[in-house]
């Protein structure tokens, strides 16, 4: 049977591919957002110029339904109206043929402000100065959940360590800014455009237009990363309501300077943890509060949070832990979704944590890891037996051999104090990270909520055609639908194809998110295709359709956050080797190495460009990827030039291979796997910078100019530490700092 497929991507490749500025509407429009310039305000007046004839602006009073984006809850305008909560919210939409003209008119706007004082930093937003941004107290949202007994397990303890942990924003930076078309045809409103979730671009265009007859396709699309799954819904909204005003096309494309500087995205997050270890040296107790940046609305941050809570603890296995957090609005872009949705600033944090532990208690930090792992015979952080068997042990020495880790870790640790002559030259570092990451959406959405249809139409000549609305957005999902489909049939390969993702056509099977794709979707079309094989009938057209259902061992209880948080669970382990000029502060990626457990890969080729790209992003992610609020509360960092991401200069070819551990309830055996590509490396690359300068580290990016600061100052973060039999207190980095009075 024919399973390759040569043409695959071949209009992308070959650069024939129609993106959404490739396209030609007849009588386009074009249309540019007027932006708010004040951080936090009231709309005192607007101020309007006088338009040429064609010309038009667009606001609040235009919206013929409501005028909200309806992503998760109701908070945020699809125009700002009486309020505005960050620079960059939109206000108004000017169209018209000439863009020059179109700017023209964006500057004789006039809006005046009453402004207040706003907050851009958790701490800000704490202080509720000039009240609240939201509701009473600025929190979005809240979440807490125990397992076992967190003061019987302190109780235990002899010792407790106390560490913050922290990571900041990072831009998604997609080949392909966002952009969309929007236009009348056959009495619908229909918007085409780079998107990831086009269902959810269908329920904002019916919302804000207070009518169903809308569509949404799907184009061609220049990655995604989380960052158009929530967003294509702010130029959405807008272009709806001047379309169905105009009855014209309207076209709607950000500069990249305009797309860094307003849209969504990953969440800063900091973490406080407080760890109990008993007299045997295991942590018996765990106590982690942590907080997000959620920016002006709600947004995602709900959903980020709740993942966070329920994988608070990684990949350990901790007998007695709270957990605690909290989602704060700033006057900040809101913060939205991206590539691992959480898991990596989670990652991050508790990686680096468990290593701070251990060091801080004399013994090698795999071997305190490996103590502390899941095994098949454990509970999970909410209560949940393990589904499987767990294949960490196997995972984690896989890559140990590959990178030859154990015998270099030792190697390069040898000098822990950094001595002056050491520092003239390069120090070499190896790190690593375990990681995990829930396949679909948390709890019980995929039942409750989502509930994905796909179809299966097969012609009279015996061709199959899939329907879904889950988008290729780079990953390769186009392909593996069709392997899965055409595999179960045993039917070649080009038998198979993938209709568009267009609202009008396909069934909503979900949004591309939650790494859900394969184990949810890929699964209930292997069901459909199953069926259709058992009912063929040659030269007669068929159609399949399939509903999702969970697996009966699939139990949640959202109001005690209790049982399966997610249907299953992928795990991964990354080992980075770096080199760095203790003169400048750069590293230099010497070796890279990965290992996965994901069940069973449809295709090793295309899960093999998600290692690599996914790798690749998180070591941007922890090295060089630094974006930052300036005073005025925007970006400081506006474009490619100052933004700096990885090169293919800048890692060496990476190291990785597979566990096979096939899951039931997925496609051919296969879980989820493009997110959790993303979560480890940042912690790896940390922790082997931390190894080379022989000086802790608890936030990222780790920069050249930050490894500068901590060997020119010694200014490194800081564990407390409560000796409890001695009654003392230490200040300490890895056992170095001085006792001070309890008192």
């Amino acid at each position: 049977m024919d399973t390759v497929n040569t043409r695959f991507k071949w209009e992308e490749a070959t650069g024939a591919a129609k993106y959404i500025a490739d396209r030609h509407y007849e009588g386009l429009l074009e249309g540019r957002f007027y932006r708010s310039s004040c951080p936090r305000g009231r709309i005192k007046s607007v101020t309007l110029p006088s338009l040429p004839d064609g010309y038009h602006i667009f606001g609040a009073d235009d919206v013929p339904g409501q005028n909200v984006l309806p992503i998760v809850e109701i908070d945020w305008p699809a125009f700002a109206d009486q309020e505005v909560r960050f620079v960059g919210q939109v206000i108004f939409l000017v169209v018209g043929p000439d863009p020059d003209v179109v700017d023209s008119l964006l500057h004789d706007i006039e809006v005046n402000y009453e402004p207040l004082a706003p907050a851009y930093t958790l701490e800000q937003s704490k202080a509720l100065k000039d009240g609240a941004i939201h509701a009473t107290d600025n929190v979005l949202d809240t979440h807490a959940l125990t397992k076992g007994d967190i003061q019987s397990g302190f109780a235990n303890a002899v010792t407790i360590i106390e560490e913050t942990c922290s990571t900041g924003y990072q831009e998604h930076i997609y080949l392909e800014t966002q952009g969309a078309v929007c236009y009348p045809q056959d009495g619908k409103v229909v918007l085409e455009g780079s998107m990831q979730c086009p269902w959810y671009v269908h329920h904002t265009m019916a919302v804000v237009l207070g009518h169903d007859n809308v569509r949404a396709i799907q184009c061609p699309t220049g990655g995604g990363f989380g960052g158009k799954e929530d967003f294509p819904d702010v130029l959405a909204a807008p272009l709806a309501v001047a379309v169905e005003k105009l009855q014209q096309p309207i076209r709607l494309i950000f500069e990249r300077g305009e797309d860094i500087a307003t849209t969504s995205k990953r969440h800063p997050v900091t973490f406080h943890y407080k760890t109990g270890v008993d007299a045997d040296g295991n942590i018996v107790a765990m106590d982690i509060k942590f907080d997000v940046n959620a920016g002006a609305y709600l947004s995602l941050s709900g959903i980020v949070l709740q993942r966070s809570i329920t994988t608070a603890t990684n990949v350990y296995d901790i007998l007695n832990v709270r957990v605690e957090g909290h989602a704060w609005a700033t006057n900040t872009v809101p913060t939205g979704a991206f590539r691992g949705f959480g898991s990596p600033q989670n990652c991050f944090c508790m990686e680096t944590h468990i290593h701070h532990v251990a060091k801080q208690l004399g013994v090698d930090p795999v071997a305190f890891k490996q103590r502390h792992m899941l095994t098949s015979q454990s509970r999970s952080l909410t209560g949940a037996e393990i589904f499987g068997e767990l294949v960490l042990d196997e995972m984690l020495q896989k890559v140990l051999d590959m990178s030859d880790y154990q015998r270099k870790f030792a190697e390069f640790s040898q000098i822990e104090e950094i001595h002056p002559e050491r520092r003239k030259g390069k120090s070499k570092g190896i790190g690593l990270a375990i990681f995990q990451h829930g396949c679909g959406f948390a709890g019980d959405l995929e039942d409750t909520l989502v509930r994905a249809q796909v179809k299966l139409l097969k012609e009279p000549d015996g061709t199959v055609q899939i329907l879904a609305s889950n988008t290729d957005i780079g990953q390769g999902l186009s392909l593996t639908f069709r392997k899965i489909v055409a595999d179960t049939l045993n039917k070649p390969l080009d038998q198979v194809q993938v209709a568009v993702p267009d609202t009008g056509i396909v069934p909503d099977s979900g949004p591309t998110v939650a790494s859900r794709s394969i184990l949810i979707v890929g699964y209930i079309l292997e069901k459909a295709a199953k069926k259709l094989k058992k009912s063929w009938i040659d030269g007669e057209p068929q159609e399949i359709v399939e509903v999702y259902c969970k697996p009966d061992y699939h139990q949640w209880d959202q109001d005690t956050y209790q049982g399966n948080a997610y249907q299953a669970t992928s795990y991964g382990a990354n080992v980075v080797e770096v080199e760095v000029d203790m003169a400048t502060g750069e590293a230099d990626i010497t070796g890279a190495w990965a290992v996965y457990d994901i069940g069973k890969a449809i295709d090793g080729t295309i899960f093999r460009g998600q290692i690599e790209g996914g790798l690749v992003q998180a070591l941007g992610y922890g090295s060089c990827e630094k974006l930052e609020l300036n005073q005025d509360g925007v970006f400081a960092q506006r474009s490619m030039a100052d933004y700096v991401i990885p090169t293919a200069l800048d890692v060496p070819a990476i190291g990785s291979d597979l566990v096979d551990n096939p899951y039931p309830y997925g496609p051919n055996g296969a879980k989820g796997g493009g997110e959790l590509t993303h979560n480890g490396g940042a912690a790896a690359f940390a922790a082997a910078v931390e190894n080379a300068i022989g000086m802790p580290l608890s936030s990222i990016p780790v920069t050249p100019e930050k490894v500068c600061e901590v060997l020119a100052s010694g200014n490194t973060p800081q564990l407390k530490v409560t000796q409890l039999k001695a009654n003392q207190i230490k200040a300490t980095s890895f056992g170095k700092g001085e006792p001070i009075n309890e008192n």
